[in-house]
C-alpha cells in the first residue's frame, strides 16, 4: 500500500499512525493511575475517578483500533519510514523532486489465464453470496444493480448514508435507513431473520414450490457501520450466510475492507470464504493481486482496465459495465437462446414498466401475472390486481412484451 500513497500523504499516514500509537500507551498508562488512584480515594470520589479511568481507557482502544488500521493500509513501516524519509531529502535538495515508482513495461495484450467474463455465472455456480469490496467511486452501485437484475429477487437495501440520488433504480420504499435512520435498519433485519425461519418451515412441509415467488435480493450497504449501530447486523449475516441461499434469499454486503470482522463474522474467517465470493474493486483487487497473489503482472493489467477489471476470489475478471442500463440497447434472452435487439427509451418508460420488463428478461418465457408482481415488489403492494393489468395492457400495445389470457386471469409475458 505504501507504494501507492503520494509523499504527502505518506508523510500524514506516518504521523497518524505514531500519534494514535503513543496516544494509546498514554491512555493506558494514565488509566491505570486512575485506577490505582481510586482504590484510595473515599468511597463519594472513588466512582467519578474508576468512571474517569475507564472513560480513558476506552479512548486508548479507539485509538488502538485506528493505529491497527493505519498499519494494514500502510503495510511494511518500516519500508514507509524510509520512503518517508527519502521524500523529506530530496524536498530539501530538490524541490521539484517526485517520488515515482518504477514498475516494468507491460504488455497491453497480455491477459490473465484464468479470466473471467461473467462473474453472475461464478457465483452462481459457487452457490454463495457477495462480499462486495470497493472504495467511494470504484462502481460498487453499479455492479450491485448489474447483480441484482441477473439474480431476480425483490431487492431491498439498507444504506444509512443514502442520498436522495442513490439507488434511484429502486423505489424508495425498497431503501431502508436513510438520514441515519439504523433503528429503522434493525427492525428490518430482525423481520429478515424472522423471514428465514418461516421460509425454513414452509420449504419443510411444502418443498421448494412452498417457498416460490419469495426470493429476495439483500444488499446492507458499509456493513461495519451496521454491525456498530445494529443488534441484529451479526445474526443478520450469520444465519443468511449459512442458509439463505436454500431459501432463494440472496445477501450481498459492501464494505471497505476484506476483513472478516468488517463484516461482521470476528474470528470466523472460515465463514466468510466458504460462504462469500469476495469481490474486490479499484485499489482494493490491486492490492489483492500484489500482496496476496503476488503478481505483479496481474496488478497492472487491473490498473490498465480501470472499473471493468476486477477481482473475483482469486480470479481476476473482466466486465464494462459504463454503458450498462444507460444506452438504448438491450439483449434479453428469448425461449429459443438467441438474443433479440431491442430499442428501450429509459425516459419513456416508468419504474413500474421497468420492474415489469426486468422481470421478463430474468423469466423468459413465463407469464407475469398481477398476484405474483405485487407479492414481488413493494413498488406495486398499493396496487389493485386490475390496475397491474392495466400496465400490462399498455406496455403490449407498446410493443413492450404481449398478453396473455383474458379479464381477471390476463398476464404478461416477453416476447420478441
Amino acid at each position: 500500500m505504501t507504494s501507492s500513497l503520494h509523499p504527502s500523504q505518506l508523510h500524514q499516514h506516518l504521523q497518524m499512525y505514531a500519534y494514535a500509537k503513543w496516544s494509546y500507551w498514554g491512555s493506558l498508562i494514565v488509566s491505570l493511575s486512575l485506577l490505582s488512584l481510586g482504590v484510595c480515594q473515599k468511597s463519594g470520589v472513588k466512582p467519578w475517578v474508576l468512571a474517569s479511568a475507564v472513560g480513558t481507557l476506552e479512548v486508548g482502544r479507539k485509538h488502538r483500533q485506528t493505529a491497527k488500521l493505519l498499519q494494514e493500509s500502510l503495510g511494511d513501516i518500516d519500508r514507509g519510514s524510509r520512503l518517508n524519509y527519502q521524500a523529506w531529502v530530496k524536498t530539501q535538495t530538490q524541490p521539484t523532486a517526485q517520488l515515482a515508482l518504477t514498475v516494468g513495461s507491460f504488455n497491453e495484450d497480455w491477459k490473465p489465464e484464468n479470466l473471467i467474463t461473467d462473474p453472475v455465472e461464478y457465483i452462481q455456480k459457487k452457490q454463495k453470496h457477495v462480499a462486495l469490496v470497493g472504495g467511494t467511486g470504484d462502481g460498487k452501485s453499479t455492479f450491485t444493480q448489474y447483480l441484482s437484475s441477473k439474480i431476480g429477487g425483490r431487492v431491498i437495501v439498507y444504506d444509512s448514508d443514502a442520498k436522495p440520488d442513490d439507488w434511484t433504480w429502486l423505489s424508495q420504499a425498497d431503501v431502508i435507513g436513510r438520514k441515519g435512520n439504523f433503528k429503522a435498519i434493525d427492525t428490518a433485519m430482525g423481520n429478515d431473520l424472522k423471514t428465514l425461519e418461516d421460509l425454513v418451515e414452509l420449504r419443510g412441509e411444502g418443498g421448494d414450490n412452498a417457498i416460490a415467488g419469495r426470493e429476495r435480493f439483500l444488499i446492507a450497504e458499509e456493513f461495519p457501520i451496521l454491525v456498530d449501530e445494529c443488534d441484529n447486523a451479526t445474526p443478520w449475516i450469520k444465519r443468511h450466510a449459512k442458509r439463505g441461499r436454500r431459501y432463494q434469499q440472496f445477501i450481498c454486503a459492501l464494505a471497505q475492507n476484506d476483513t472478516a470482522e468488517n463484516f461482521g463474522l470476528q474470528g470466523d474467517k472460515d465463514t466468510l470464504y466458504s460462504c462469500f465470493v469476495l469481490v474486490r474493486l479499484g485499489q482494493f483487487g490491486r492490492d489483492h493481486a500484489r500482496t496476496k497473489i503476488k503478481d505483479p503482472q496481474l496488478e497492472q493489467w487491473l490498473k490498465a482496465g480501470g472499473k471493468k477489471r476486477f477481482m473475483v476470489d482469486d480470479s481476476p475478471c473482466e466486465l464494462d459495465l459504463s454503458n450498462w442500463r444507460t444506452g438504448a440497447t438491450a439483449q434479453p434472452e428469448n425461449s429459443q437462446g438467441g438474443n433479440d435487439q431491442v430499442q428501450i427509451l429509459p425516459s419513456a418508460m416508468n419504474e413500474y414498466e421497468q420492474f415489469i420488463l426486468d422481470w421478463g428478461w430474468q423469466h423468459p418465457g413465463e407469464v407475469l401475472k398481477a398476484r405474483i408482481l405485487l407479492q414481488a415488489s413493494r413498488l406495486f403492494e398499493r396496487m389493485q390486481p386490475d390496475e397491474v393489468r392495466i400496465i400490462f395492457a399498455s406496455m403490449a400495445d407498446r410493443g413492450l412484451g404481449e398478453v396473455k389470457g383474458n379479464g381477471d386471469r390476463l398476464g404478461w409475458r416477453w416476447s420478441k
